[in-house]
């Protein structure tokens, strides 16, 4: 996964984008600029060339480190609740592959990254095309402590599924802003949104079942 090198982007390829932006279109995914970064965005350079063909299937793959590239709809799904707005500053819990990063730079949001596994963010320093988002920065670190010295943030989205939602987080997020989190254990995961309001009052909706890896603390520094 994750080349260094850049790759062919071909009318194949674009081809199969197109037909993923209307499923995804079909399965309630209304917000035109969540359609048009998913459209840019080669979603088979973030994988093996081995999963070339498949990489616009609506589907999770794995990638390093026992993580996933998350289901185009769950990226999409996230993206959309969480209402980008163009120069918004948003902090994302789980790099992973990059992926849900370049969706939200794709859309002229400020991206400031935070991934857990070591072996995983050495991986993405290589990767040719994150070089294309100036806007999205990434750090080696703990997601559950967030980023204290760049905050606040007008949204947080978190990637993993955490079983409670963090405080520093809470902390970290400005009001008005809104934090997009899966949370529960490994069944029975909910996607929640949570708004905190302008006079620090803490709203939560809760919008569907989801499926994520857990969120662990801590840093984890085994390299491949």
């Amino acid at each position: 996964m994750l080349n260094s090198k850049p790759l062919d982007d071909n009318y194949m390829h674009k081809g199969l984008r197109a037909q993923l932006v209307e499923l995804l279109r079909n399965k309630g995914i209304k917000n035109e600029n969540v359609l048009k970064a998913i459209n840019a965005i080669p979603r088979h350079f973030f994988l093996d060339t081995a999963f070339e063909r498949i990489a616009y299937e609506d589907k999770a793959f794995p990638i390093l480190a026992d993580q996933t590239i998350s289901q185009p709809y769950t990226v999409a799904f996230q993206s959309e609740l969480l209402e980008v707005k163009k120069f918004d500053k948003i902090l994302e819990i789980g790099t992973g592959s990059a992926y849900q990063s370049c969706v939200l730079a794709e859309m002229g949001a400020q991206v400031f990254s935070i991934e857990r596994q070591r072996a995983l963010y050495e991986h993405v320093n290589k990767f040719f095309f994150i070089k294309k988002y100036a806007t999205l920065k990434r750090f080696y670190g703990d997601g559950y402590e967030g980023l204290p010295s760049y905050a606040p943030f007008d949204k947080i989205i978190v990637t993993a599924a955490a079983p409670f939602i963090p405080p520093k987080l809470i902390e970290q997020l400005k009001p008005g802003g809104y934090m997009v989190i899966p949370f529960g254990a490994e069944t029975g995961q909910k996607m929640l949104k949570i708004t905190k309001e302008i006079d620090q009052k803490i709203v939560t909706e809760t919008l569907g079942d989801c499926d994520f890896v857990p969120m662990l603390g801590g840093k984890n520094q085994s390299v491949v």
